[in-house]
């Protein structure tokens, strides 16, 4: 089943329908920040609407020349590649004719559908659109902010990379983009040029806001912070944690002023049976030992019944485990 369309006015083929995506883009930037993320997905959807629908060789397609996620989410995509799996692709992506090589094609949306159709060894459903580069990262951005799953440093860092491509003078193209105000965009490019090696580090951070990424920007235009933050950094393995932890590491170091401590960071493992029913996610430090089970599909109850069960006999366990303490 297709989507809707969010840009027909701003993506149409022809010169009388261009004119009115300019005027749109215009209408766009000039605005505050669109009222509801129903809105902007309505728009997206708009896309797609009465559009035909072909399937491509994934190989044939390649991604979008700007980036919008700093990582990629593991669990989202095995998420997506099972439903696809079972139920087949629904939605169709939006590619245009690649700008510089016959024959090919390249993402405006949808980069995680095509992954999937790759791994699975299945064509792509896809709406195929001859659009400009503007109009592409218009679209592109557009879609990205009807997104609950993209991160507002992925945002401001998708808002850096469209200003640096200089479409206009007075930041027109990248507000609408991202139907955002100017001030909202200011604070944005401020957060997105926080130093590339501390974003690196921290990765995807899902839960910060715009205000949580300010107050960093903040504390890291103390030179004194940056280089310290950055020994700690470079010292201390933060593989096991997600982003949002990763931040909250960052932030806790620098406001509490034991940036020195702070090289014990939380290991993370994972677990599933041969049957693959269920499967259990570990985290551990010096101090704590977390157990996190989860099941798939059908399968879900499996993982409440085998945590209930650990539960019920913790005292056996903890009992057994004391004995082979003392057996060495």
């Amino acid at each position: 089943m297709a989507r809707k369309n969010p840009f027909a006015n701003v993506m149409s083929d022809g010169p009388q329908e261009s004119a009115v995506a300019l005027d749109y883009t215009v209408k766009g930037a000039s605005r505050s920040i669109i009222s509801t993320i129903d809105e902007l997905a309505a728009r997206a959807d708009k896309l797609l609407e009465g559009e035909t629908v072909v399937e491509l060789d994934p190989d044939s397609v390649d991604i979008s020349f700007v980036r919008d996620r700093l990582e990629d989410d593991k669990q989202a995509f095995e998420d997506l590649l099972a439903a696809i799996r079972e139920q087949g692709q629904n939605s169709p992506i939006l590619v245009r004719l690649h700008p510089n090589e016959a024959g090919r094609y390249m993402v405006v949306f949808g980069h995680r559908r095509l992954r999937v159709a790759k791994a699975l060894g299945m064509k792509v459903r896809a709406v195929v659109k001859t659009i400009t580069d503007r109009d592409h990262v218009i679209a592109q951005g557009q879609e990205n902010s009807a997104r609950s799953d993209l991160s507002f440093i992925e945002k401001a860092t998708f808002a850096k990379q469209l200003g640096a491509l200089n479409y206009d003078s007075n930041s027109a193209t990248v507000m609408a983009a991202l139907s955002v105000d100017r001030a909202t965009l200011s604070k944005m490019l401020s957060v997105a040029n926080i130093p590339e090696d501390i974003l690196a580090a921290i990765g995807c951070a899902r839960s910060p806001g715009r205000d949580r990424w300010y107050e960093l920007k903040q504390l890291l235009e103390r030179p004194k912070n940056l280089e310290a933050i950055r020994e700690v950094l470079a010292s201390t393995d933060l593989a096991g944690l997600d982003g949002d932890a990763r931040f909250a590491f960052v932030i806790d170091a620098l406001t509490r002023k034991k940036i020195a401590g702070y090289h014990q960071a939380l290991k993370k493992e994972k677990w599933s049976p041969k049957d693959k029913a269920v499967s259990a996610e570990i985290r551990k430090d010096a101090k704590s030992y977390t157990l996190a089970l989860k099941g798939k599909d059908a399968k879900a109850k499996d993982a409440v019944g085998f945590g209930e069960f650990i539960a019920e006999n913790l005292d056996e366990l903890y009992a057994e485990y004391r004995k082979l303490m003392k057996e060495g």
